[in-house]
């Protein structure tokens, strides 16, 4: 059974990290290939953006300049997705990383046709390098590349299993939301996703599910409509 037929899933860095907090948890990675694996073999199509938080997060220093911390911040998640990439290929998938620049050989450039041809045939395609351009967060770059390739919905999967109306980790009592407007996500500045691709997302009625990845099953129950997450309607 499948909800969507084109899904683009975005992996939290820090989530991939597990425990560890930095760098990559083994573990946590396979598992998140082989339930991906699951859905292709569904007839689900699938892409993925990376975050970099695991190995950088360069907008909270002031000793460097801002277009080179976020040009470090798209390398981090060139490296997040060639390592994830791997993984795949471990539990026999295939797969093809895409950047908006040139990395040699170890990337292709970003087409359309390139990346829907890929998941057409049963391929994962990573979506590394953001947006190619400092001040657009991986979020943002999430959206354009969800809208750019039609899907159906971005499945966002991170640390925290849903939107709450605070933060959990600092408030006992907070909320979570099983279903929240994106319209009402920006009035009220939560902050989950940030504005413009929230903005993005509005204007070209692209659909979120915010879902926690540590749950068992997470990625297949999101594809398949039963997730214990936020779902963020338009």
């Amino acid at each position: 059974m499948k909800a969507y037929e084109r899904v683009l899933l975005k992996l939290s860095g820090e989530a991939l990290a597990g425990n560890k907090k930095t760098g990559f948890c083994e573990e946590t990675c396979i598992g998140v290939a082989k339930q991906v694996k699951q859905l292709v073999e569904d007839g689900i199509q699938v892409s993925i953006v990376i975050g970099g938080g695991n190995f950088w997060r360069g907008r909270t220093s002031e000793t460097i300049d801002r277009t080179k911390a976020d040009q470090i911040g798209m390398l981090a998640t060139v490296m997040n997705c060639i390592y994830v990439s791997e993984i795949f290929r471990h539990v026999g998938m295939k797969t093809k990383v895409y950047t908006p620049f040139a990395c040699g050989s170890m990337t292709e450039l970003f087409s359309k046709d390139s990346v829907t041809e890929c998941m057409k045939q049963g391929g994962v395609a990573f979506l590394a390098g953001g947006t190619g351009h400092p001040y657009f967060s991986t979020d943002t770059a999430t959206v354009l590349r969800a809208v750019e390739l039609e899907c159906d919905i971005i499945l966002m999967a991170r640390a925290v299993d849903g939107v709450y109306d605070s933060d959990p980790k600092k408030n006992s009592s907070a909320k979570k939301y099983t279903e929240i407007s994106l319209q009402e996500v920006l009035e009220k500045k939560l902050g989950v996703v940030d504005m413009t691709a929230t903005v993005l997302c509005i204007e070209n009625r692209m659909p979120i599910l915010l879902f926690g990845l540590s749950e068992e099953a997470s990625i297949v129950k999101a594809a398949i409509g039963i997730s214990d997450g936020t779902r963020m309607t338009v």
